[in-house]
């Protein structure tokens, strides 16, 4: 039951997430930064994945798009992955280790490209990456949490 819970509250923060993204092409740190905490919460008391692998998991995927960000922003002048995209991938990493992260960069990254190239949009337009890395992290914790892949 308290999974369910978890996975509940988990939904409707990601829904939130995205939500505001699409919008706004932002990931506020006041829903980004309490998901960190709460994955690295959920291990520290043995509700998801060993405190080592959420504490490697958060620096890693926060690091990754923070240096893809940096190194994107130095070549172009433009944003082009924000930091509310590194937290939000720094807490998949709390919540499910740093081995689910290929999975959810999979999901999330194969996702936004796929709806960019059926979508026919302008390619000078923006898209919000959030809602598709709020869906590779839903869809890997579900796997983990209900299914017992990955």
């Amino acid at each position: 039951m308290p999974d369910v819970l978890i996975t509940v509250a988990l939904t409707a923060v990601l829904l939130r997430l995205s939500w505001i993204d699409l919008h706004s092409f932002r990931l506020p740190d006041t829903w980004t930064l309490p998901l960190i905490a709460s994955g690295l919460l959920l291990a520290a008391t043995g509700g998801g994945v060993p405190v080592l692998a959420s504490l490697i998991g958060g620096g890693v995927a926060f690091g990754a798009f923070w240096a893809i960000g940096s190194l994107y922003y130095n070549r172009t002048g433009q944003e082009g992955l924000g930091l509310g995209d590194a937290k939000l991938f720094a807490a998949c990493g709390t919540w499910l280790g740093y081995g689910a992260l290929p999975y959810v960069l999979l999901i999330g990254a194969g996702g936004a490209l796929l709806f960019a190239g059926l979508s026919q949009r302008d390619v000078r337009r923006r898209i919000a990456f959030g809602p598709w890395l709020a869906l590779g992290f839903w869809l890997t914790w579900i796997a983990v949490k209900f299914t017992g892949i990955a």
